[in-house]
């Protein structure tokens, strides 16, 4: 699903710290766990597993960070999809506050992870900032800002004004924004490598080009591939939008979509373009999100786009909305364009659960670089005898999409057309 989307035209693939391949599944082996996923879920949920004692394997249909956890935007987003504002609306403040610090416990979990196993992978924990598209957003900033501190005893989010926000982000057109003092932004897929480094040598068995082709989840699970099989205790299915059939009962709670990203030429002065290493993203429902790379490149992923195709030139497609925020920047030359598939819910929370004995995570709707760490934690918590961080987890699953599987598609192009009507006006 993710063919023609340039994972080799990537600026992550082209600074990619060394990783030694891993075999093809050849024959059957037996594990106490068998994940199905090389990406954040999947490497995250071995590595805990390993270190609590199970034998892990683990399958890859491609290469090991290659899916969404290689190509996306890197930036560091503490909490949840939804707001402290709307999880107080959706859940009451005591659950809201517990999933709060759930979120928080995923950053340090993750921040943890790359300073224990010295990843690589060029984190900057300087800030999030999300501008302002329309001036009436930096009302609900505000309420944010406040239930953020009152409500969930987290003092780090406050407002900007417009100067403010320009004097960080030289972009004219915007009126304000939030800046969150915690949030950041990393090396995506060196952070999916290092990762993936630290499972190997937690005694993890890694293989890659091992597409899972069927699961069997009765006494215990197997994973079928067209070289071989795992037969374990446990498992882990982490394929997020790639998941495609492998396992209809859940398919329907999610919405694959692409995502287009460019990085340009390392920039003369690219603190004169986003200052203080911040990670930046914007209040529209199309979401626009940049940051400047350690090279000094500016990392930029948009535009809205409503058929399974990816563009024909995905370059000449970010390119215009790029320079629709930063105009100054024209003469600057793209080095790099790729894109990618993640996966939404309808709630934008994430769904978490277990059939039988294989349990499966996905629909981090753009959460997707924080959420992981906690989630592989108390996934193997859970098949340890430890449920009740797992069941608060799972009290979150979405609905399916109206229509399954079969419809979401058409329906979901006919609600993004409506909400890019609504950034447009």
């Amino acid at each position: 699903m993710n063919d023609g989307l340039g994972m080799e035209r990537s600026y992550y693939v082209a600074t990619a710290a060394p990783f030694a391949p891993a075999p093809r599944l050849e024959g059957e082996v037996n594990a106490d766990v068998v994940v199905i996923g090389g990406g954040y879920t999947g490497l995250h949920a071995a590595l805990n597993a390993a270190e609590r004692g199970f034998s892990v394997a683990l399958l890859e249909a491609g290469r090991i960070g290659w899916g969404a956890s290689g190509r996306n935007g890197g930036q560091i987003i503490p909490g949840w999809r939804k707001g402290a504002s709307e999880l107080i609306a959706r859940y009451g403040k005591h659950e809201a506050r517990k999933l709060f610090e759930l979120a928080l416990e995923a950053r340090t979990l993750t921040i943890n992870r790359i300073a224990q196993h010295a990843i690589p992978c060029d984190l900057h924990v300087n800030g999030h900032l999300t501008l302002a598209a329309k001036r009436a957003d930096t009302r609900w900033m505000a309420e944010e800002a406040a239930t953020l501190a009152d409500v969930m005893d987290y003092p780090h989010a406050r407002v900007l004004s417009a100067e403010e926000a320009r004097a960080k982000v030289a972009a004219p057109d915007f009126h304000g924004g939030l800046l969150d003092s915690c949030g950041g932004h990393l090396h995506p897929l060196n952070y999916a490598l290092g990762l993936a480094g630290a499972a190997r040598a937690a005694g993890v068995r890694l293989y890659e080009n091992a597409r899972v082709t069927k699961v069997k989840t009765i006494a215990g699970v197997v994973a079928h591939t067209k070289g071989g099989a795992v037969r374990a205790r446990y498992g882990v299915l982490a394929c997020d939008a790639l998941l495609e059939g492998l396992e209809p009962r859940i398919a329907g709670r999610i919405m694959p979509v692409a995502n287009y990203l460019v990085a340009t030429e390392p920039l003369a002065a690219p603190d004169s373009v986003i200052a203080d290493q911040l990670a930046v993203s914007d209040s529209r429902f199309v979401v626009n999100y940049f940051r400047i790379g350690a090279d000094g490149r500016l990392i930029f992923g948009g535009g809205e786009r409503y058929t399974p195709s990816p563009p024909a030139d995905i370059e000449t497609f970010v390119r215009k909305h790029l320079l629709g925020i930063f105009p100054q920047l024209e003469p600057a030359r793209i080095a790099y364009a790729w894109g990618g598939l993640v996966s939404i819910t309808m709630t934008r929370m994430p769904h978490i659960g277990r059939l039988g004995d294989l349990f499966f995570a996905h629909g981090y709707s753009g959460q997707g670089v924080l959420l992981p760490a906690l989630v592989g934690k108390v996934l193997t918590e859970a098949m340890s005898g430890t449920a009740e961080r797992f069941d608060v987890l799972a009290s979150l699953a979405p609905p399916e999409f109206p229509g399954g599987a079969a419809l979401r598609s058409p329906l979901h192009v006919l609600g993004m057309l409506w909400y890019a009507l609504r950034d447009r006006l």
